[in-house]
């Protein structure tokens, strides 16, 4: 007998997503569903999955085990949110207002707002004022389904304020249910007092906040923002050269606003994830998949950025690369931190199914953070995190506005009922 300390019963559809990762052309329809299904977790892993009426003969649940009747609705992996900005003090609203009028990222960008504004709040903030708030915001995410998230420094600037902003996510994150994978983007933009002389921003980068940032182990990816008006493609290989050789893993923004190269400097330096993509040419793609890069997708922050244009998902398929998606939860263009959200606008902007929206969501996402062999699907060994679905519909996942998770379970623990968190004494 299996002994086990938590299981849940009664599963209509239990979306398993097991298998080979990262699930590439039509594999990313195929969810490995198991009907009218059981699972059991020991230790917080998965120990058994099966037929419900196999339960009670195979596996022993201690006196102390929680047990969730599912009846007979669905169940799928927790949700993985491979790029998100949670470490900032201040809000962009006036300049939401702004967009809603018609002004472009760029005008406002040029204007003296985006990301500098948001720069000047987060300079001042203290590390205990950015952790709650990054706690704030974990705790949004985990009301949606997040069990996962990758969260980026990048509004400091400086050595010091991006050193003070990665702390405040390993502070925020100690004791959190959702996982999180913290990222260096200290070449997020170009801060004011460097424009005039912009190679000296990234001589600093290279020469001092890299190196701090690799040896105090804050981060375990580097992000850069290579775009047109930011990071050209040549500055962001030497940046990330640099962090590589810190043994930092690599991750980018590529071809958000015009099409710059970006997609294919993330294939020639093994980056692990190319994100944005909206304007990635063929080449990008046909590197991508040559290079198994994930093009992580954020059709939130299209959306609300009203770019007028999403990233050709569909084209990614096709061509063989492992595609992801996340929020790009941030205080200007990724308003929304719901994976399910980012999941409806996948399908009804981008052209996904709704089975590839769920394994970009999930597998294919962990694999964007390298993190697929602990989550993104519901297997023995895996971490046991889960999402309970309200009905056996799938489909509810991308009706807006409607409840449709009853449960969110981290670790083969409740931590979400019925829209509440559920906390633990200390």
């Amino acid at each position: 007998m299996i002994e086990a300390d938590f299981a849940v019963r009664r599963i209509g559809l239990l979306a398993t997503l097991a298998g080979p990762s990262p699930r590439l052309h039509s594999a990313m329809r195929e969810l490995a569903g198991v009907h009218d299904a059981a699972l059991a977790a020991s230790g917080g892993r998965v120990a058994w999955i099966g037929p419900d009426a196999w339960l009670d003969s195979t596996v022993s649940l201690l006196p102390h085990a929680t047990v969730l009747d599912a009846e007979g609705a669905a169940v799928v992996p927790g949700f993985v949110d491979a790029h998100t900005h949670l470490a900032f003090a201040g809000d962009r609203d006036d300049e939401i207002r702004q967009r809603l009028a018609g002004a472009t990222y760029q005008e406002i960008t040029a204007a003296g707002g985006g990301i500098v504004r948001t720069v000047e709040a987060t300079r001042r903030a203290s590390r205990q004022e950015l952790a709650a708030l990054i706690t704030d915001r974990l705790d949004e995410m985990l009301l949606c389904g997040t069990t996962t998230a990758e969260v980026k420094s990048g509004y400091g600037l400086e050595t010091e304020a991006e050193l003070r902003s990665l702390e405040a996510i390993r502070l925020a994150a100690t004791g959190h249910p959702v996982d999180v994978v913290a990222t260096f983007l200290g070449a997020h933009e170009v801060p004011p007092e460097h424009r005039p002389q912009r190679t000296r921003y990234v001589d600093k980068l290279i020469a001092e906040m890299i190196p701090a940032v690799a040896e105090g182990g804050w981060a375990e990816f580097c992000d850069v923002f290579c775009e047109e008006g930011v990071f050209t493609v040549e500055e962001s290989r030497r940046i990330l050269l640099a962090a590589r050789e810190r043994g930092m893993k690599l991750r980018l923004h590529a071809d958000e606003l015009a099409a710059t190269g970006g997609a294919e400097l993330g294939a020639e330096l093994g980056a692990r994830s190319a994100d944005h993509l909206v304007f990635v040419s063929e080449g990008g793609m046909k590197a991508l998949a040559k290079a198994r890069c994930a093009a992580t997708l954020l059709p939130s922050a299209a959306f609300y950025l009203r770019l007028g244009r999403f990233a050709p998902a569909r084209a990614l398929v096709e061509a063989g690369v492992p595609v992801a998606l996340a929020s790009d939860a941030n205080p200007g263009g990724g308003l929304s931190p719901s994976m399910p959200f980012a999941m409806t606008v996948a399908c009804f902007g981008m052209g996904l199914a709704l089975e590839e929206a769920l394994t970009a969501a999930t597998i294919n996402a962990a694999f964007s953070l390298d993190r697929d062999r602990e989550t993104g699907s519901i297997e023995v060994g895996k971490r046991a995190d889960l999402v309970l679905l309200r009905s056996a519909r799938l489909l509810d996942l991308v009706r807006v506005g409607v409840g449709a998770i009853r449960a969110v379970v981290k670790g083969g623990r409740v931590v979400v009922s019925d829209g509440q968190i559920v906390r633990t004494s200390s």
